[in-house]
């Protein structure tokens, strides 16, 4: 195996004092927050009913099998709403996201000042607050429903499309920009012909991701009253039928596996 140039000339130097003083501090205050941590999980655990939980999952397991897979009849619709509720949300909340996204974006935005600022805190409140807190608040506003789930996600979406998008434009080959400027074109045609289809490619893939995302975390929004196959799980858990409860587990699941095959395939395709 040849060595390069660069690597035969390399030289290994040893840790200043000061460089190896700071490498023991951090081992030394990675230490303290580790015993400090587990401090305080022993002082609010009940180490009893960990011993006992491997008997109690067992007896979880029993009362789950077999499943009861003649409640797959009721289960259709809600996931037709929990699809719907991903799809929707998705849609909605990219559609804000990429104004966002070009306002946040430091080579796009019309105001440094003013502008880029709202765009990145709206983003980064949207990053801020899951789903399931949006579809809560969502449900004490606009009540219970498919609604409250569908925006819910889109709220959760607008940060995660708005940063990823953002970045991207920021990234961009500025030289393509300026060939386009030098044409005379106004700042929506470079937009239109010299940002846009540098993006797009990645603005398509991280839309899908979020979709994919989104089927997952759509599935659990019922648990608050969002709508969907998880107000079923709810209903399920409530009455202590666990028989329902795995038959709604392997239908989430398959419904994730679906979902990550198809967004792998657009992805791929179009990527």
């Amino acid at each position: 195996m040849s060595i390069g140039p660069d690597a035969a000339h390399k030289t290994w130097s040893k840790h200043t004092r000061r460089g190896e003083w700071m490498i023991w501090g951090g081992w030394f205050s990675l230490a303290v927050v580790f015993v400090l941590s587990w401090q305080v999980m022993n002082e609010r655990t009940i180490w009893a009913f960990v011993e006992d939980a491997p008997r109690q999952g067992a007896d979880l397991l029993s009362r789950s099998w077999p499943p009861r897979w003649d409640y797959l009849g009721n289960l259709w619709q809600p996931l037709w709403d929990t699809l719907n509720m991903a799809t929707l949300g998705t849609l909605l909340g990219t559609a804000m996201a990429v104004p966002l996204a070009f306002l946040a974006a430091r080579n796009t935005s019309p105001s440094l000042l003013f502008l880029r600022p709202v765009a990145l805190f709206i983003i980064v409140a949207s990053r801020s607050i899951n789903s399931l807190i949006w579809a809560l608040l969502l449900v004490a506003i606009i009540g219970p429903g498919i609604l409250s789930g569908i925006i819910a996600i889109a709220l959760r979406s607008i940060g995660f499309v708005g940063k990823l998008l953002y970045e991207s434009i920021e990234e961009i080959d500025e030289t393509q920009v300026e060939a386009v400027r030098a044409t005379g074109a106004g700042q929506l045609q470079l937009i239109d012909y010299a940002i846009v289809p540098q993006v797009l490619p990645a603005f398509v893939g991280m839309t899908i991701f979020r979709w994919d995302i989104n089927i997952r975390e759509s599935t659990i929004l019922g648990l608050v009253g969002a709508g969907g196959i998880g107000l079923q799980l709810q209903g399920s858990l409530n009455t202590l039928a666990w028989s329902q409860v795995s038959v709604i587990f392997a239908v989430i699941l398959l419904t994730v596996i679906v979902a990550e095959w198809v967004s792998s395939k657009v992805r791929r395709a179009i990527i």
